[in-house]
């Protein structure tokens, strides 16, 4: 596909328009450069809570019902998500529905309300979406390996937040939160599917319009600074389940490391797909589990590598070892070619098939534009990929997978004396 080209609005934020031969509708996505990583002690879940208050009501639409009402009646598509450093809305409708699609966002992300009412009503909501991870072991896993691989550092802290900041925060603070970070050069908004005329139009109207404050009230997150060794390198809650959940985490690489293809190729030949070593070794093979995952994620700063799996808890010690055994493998012997063309093959693929769905080309486009400022289309980023060779993914191997700096989480009946004891790494 042709690449798209960054367009300044009057007040300096982003737009991106991603034109979609044959489409009938479009998606538009905005991002906001901000997550659980920026915040402090007082503000943790601030982003996520922010993000929720947006659904509940503007100026012009003053209730959720007119909202939703509004959005249901042309059966658009309509979500959110908050994460350790964005939090991002979109919506997907027919697309001679765009003038209305780019207004409500607009909308509801300048125009929301934030009645006490609701948010008070909302402080519960978000109280019971905590409980509802917290009671899910593999929702919950992720969070607690976090808290033991980032240490002292905000990208270790729950997006949600605790409950007891959620009950407290009040809405000066959230306002003054909202009002620091949502601002045009944080943002980025991106039109992706059937263009229709006039766009930039109706977006210089809406977004265009939104200030820039004179005196920046947003600050930095506190870059993270990889340990020499994890001092706390086990997190686990001791839970009666049928089933352990068990995960493994790794410092990984940052967003522009050049060797991000390869770790990603790495995570597919681990686990990414039902052929990968882990999922024939431990669940083929040895019948230890019914589903077991491994990725690379790349943050701006550092990246995590993850492996996750619901396991035989009569049977850990073996899952265990089983996996740091593959994963070993990995820094010792090199990838055969013919596993390699696979694993390429498979994200040509996957990433290929994707790009059908105009909310994937907006959120793409959406995410490379906040954390790198560029604009790389799927074939550029295949032909990096491409190019990475065995040698490159051993090499990587042996740079992330280092035993002093594996965190491991783990929810199930055992105690950290016990999970410590079955964690060799020979």
């Amino acid at each position: 596909m042709t690449r798209p080209h960054p367009r300044k609005l009057k007040n300096g934020m982003t737009a991106v328009l991603v034109p979609q031969k044959g489409a009938t509708s479009m998606t538009i996505f905005v991002m906001v450069r901000v997550g659980a990583r920026y915040e402090s002690r007082e503000t943790n879940g601030a982003s996520h809570f922010i993000e929720h208050l947006m659904f509940k009501g503007t100026k012009r639409r003053p209730t959720t019902k007119i909202l939703t009402q509004t959005i249901d009646r042309y059966g658009a598509e309509f979500n959110a998500y908050t994460g350790k450093d964005l939090t991002a809305y979109y919506m997907k409708m027919a697309a001679e529905r765009t003038e209305l699609a780019i207004d409500m966002l607009h909308d509801m992300l300048f125009h929301s309300l934030y009645d006490p009412k609701e948010i008070d009503r909302e402080r519960g909501v978000i109280v019971e979406e905590i409980n509802m991870y917290e009671d899910n072991p593999r929702m919950h896993l992720e969070e607690i390996l976090e808290s033991s691989l980032f240490p002292s550092s905000t990208l270790g802290w729950s997006i949600a937040g605790p409950r007891e900041t959620i009950r407290s925060i009040t809405r000066e603070q959230l306002i003054a939160y909202r009002d620091a970070y949502y601002i045009p050069s944080r943002m980025s908004v991106v039109v992706a599917g059937k263009i229709v005329p006039g766009v930039m139009t109706m977006l210089e109207r809406t977004f265009g319009s939104v200030p820039e404050p004179r005196k920046a009230a947003d600050r930095p997150f506190e870059p993270f600074l990889i340990p020499v060794k994890l001092k706390e390198p086990i997190a686990h809650q001791k839970k009666e389940t049928e089933q352990v959940q068990l995960a493994f985490g790794f410092h990984g690489l940052h967003l522009k490391h050049a060797d991000v293809p390869a770790a990603t190729l790495l995570g597919s030949i681990l686990g990414g797909t039902m052929s990968s070593r882990l999922f024939i070794e431990i669940r083929e093979r040895r019948g230890l589990c019914y589903s077991i995952r491994a990725s690379h994620e790349p943050l701006e700063d550092t990246g995590a590598f993850t492996v996750a799996a619901g396991l035989d808890r009569t049977r850990l010690k073996e899952a265990i070892a089983a996996i740091l055994h593959e994963l070993k493998k990995t820094t010792k012997t090199l990838v055969d070619a013919d596993e390699l063309r696979r694993a390429k093959d498979n994200l040509r693929g996957r990433i290929m098939l994707s790009f059908e769905n105009s909310a994937v080309q907006a959120e793409w486009f959406g995410r490379q534009w906040a954390f790198l400022g560029v604009l790389e289309t799927p074939e550029e980023k295949l032909r990096r990929i491409e190019k990475v060779t065995p040698a490159q993914i051993r090499r990587v191997a042996s740079a992330i997978f280092r035993p002093e700096r594996m965190a491991t989480a783990v929810i199930g009946p055992f105690t950290k004396p016990s999970i410590r004891s079955m964690l060799t790494w020979s």
